[in-house]
């Protein structure tokens, strides 16, 4: 009797240790598990068109890429809810009640290596998403009002596909075929907006859009283009450099949509609601850093990106008319266009009432290594410019 009475007693304390202890297990396992549930489902619901919607069409990563990037990252964030949510739930539970102390540590760690991480980057100094390297060509230089402008009165090199390429830029900012042969603003002049597509990227100064223009035209051009600009930014510098010119007769500005999400980044002055200038919006670094590797939109942000887009065309032609001078929104598609690209062009232009011309472009006319146009893709651009130039 005493022996049962005792191993009753024994067993009753064993049994009770684990109930006990199974309390803040249980809790962490349904944590763990409905974690990695809220993942799986996120990989299943994030379709293709939701994606679309949220993440813009890049200049840099193709169609074709961007969808493998953002299929590789669902199937890994599914395959790993599912493990956590089915399989590894009960084992990092364990370990977690088992050793609270280090969980706890771990946790903290992460946290102060994460505020670490911030107060380290703040000595670094962080320049706008289009303007990362300092000393890429062509040379820029910081400004108030644009973010940044080109560094005049220089002339660089860049060998880009075995060409040594050479970017004069005159004492105004303007890219010209030589330092001694500046824009003389007393002449008639083709006035050109835009970035690095305009400027010229990977060409010689006689292939490039504006100088391919002056040819056919037989007018003078200047290039206003700045490598990164967004359309705002573009709008700025032109509402800047119009007024020196004497006799302008047209204005050339450019969209294309793998270039759009640009004009929704605040971290470089900006346009916001009614045209108004803004400065940089302050980032915390570490956010600056997710932005630019996840660059997420929301639906409003796209939203408001689209209006200012269009109210900038609008403002662009009304600048170009105040002085009798031509508008001219050039379109250049890189080989065939799809829906996104579409959808972003129809949203911007077609539904804003902007009058446009669309330029299609075989896929293989871009410079080596990038998706600029070559001097085939610029020849057929200048061609569309000059024609709608010369319409009366």
């Amino acid at each position: 009797m005493n022996t049962q009475l005792q191993n009753s007693k024994t067993h009753l304390r064993i049994s009770k240790v684990p109930r006990s202890a199974s309390v803040p297990r249980i809790a962490v396992e349904l944590g763990l598990a409905g974690l990695g549930i809220a993942l799986a489902i996120c990989a299943a619901a994030a379709k293709q068109s939701w994606l679309d919607r949220h993440f813009l069409p890049s200049f840099v990563v193709s169609r074709a890429w961007y969808v493998r990037i953002e299929t590789a990252v669902r199937g890994a964030t599914f395959v790993v809810g599912a493990i956590l949510a089915l399989a590894a739930r009960r084992k990092l539970a364990a370990s977690i009640v088992a050793a609270p102390t280090l969980a706890a540590s771990v946790a903290i760690a992460a946290a102060l290596a994460l505020g670490a991480s911030e107060l380290a980057l703040r000595h670094v100094h962080i320049r706008s998403s289009e303007w990362l390297l300092p000393a890429e060509e062509p040379r820029r230089q910081p400004d108030a009002l644009l973010g940044w402008t080109l560094v005049p009165a220089r002339t660089g090199h860049l060998s880009i596909g075995g060409r040594d390429i050479e970017y004069a830029i005159d004492a105004s900012g303007y890219r010209v075929r030589r330092l001694d042969a500046p824009v003389d603003v007393s002449q008639p002049t083709i006035l050109f907006a835009g970035e690095s597509v305009i400027f010229g990227e990977g060409l010689t100064w006689d292939e490039t859009i504006p100088a391919q223009v002056s040819a056919m035209t037989g007018v003078q051009s200047a290039n206003l283009g700045v490598n990164g600009y967004s359309s705002d930014q573009a709008y700025l510098r032109l509402r800047q450099e119009l007024p020196r010119f004497h006799r302008p007769t047209a204005v050339v500005s450019l969209f294309m949509p793998v270039l759009f999400g640009r004009n929704l980044d605040d971290d470089r002055p900006h346009l916001g609601p009614g045209m108004t200038w803004q400065p940089a919006t302050a980032h915390t670094r570490l956010s600056s850093l997710v932005r630019l590797l996840v660059p997420y939109r929301t639906d409003a942000q796209v939203e408001r990106g689209v209006i200012m887009t269009r109210d900038v065309f609008r403002a662009t032609i009304d600048l170009a008319r105040s002085r009798g001078a031509t508008s001219v929104i050039v379109v250049p598609q890189l080989g065939p266009e799809d829906g996104i690209d579409a959808a972003l062009r129809r949203r911007v232009l077609d539904d804003g009432g902007l009058p446009y011309v669309r330029v299609q472009l075989d896929a293989s006319w871009h410079v080596p290594s990038d998706q600029h146009p070559d001097a085939r893709g610029a020849h057929a651009i200048a061609a569309a410019i000059a024609a709608r130039v010369a319409r009366p």
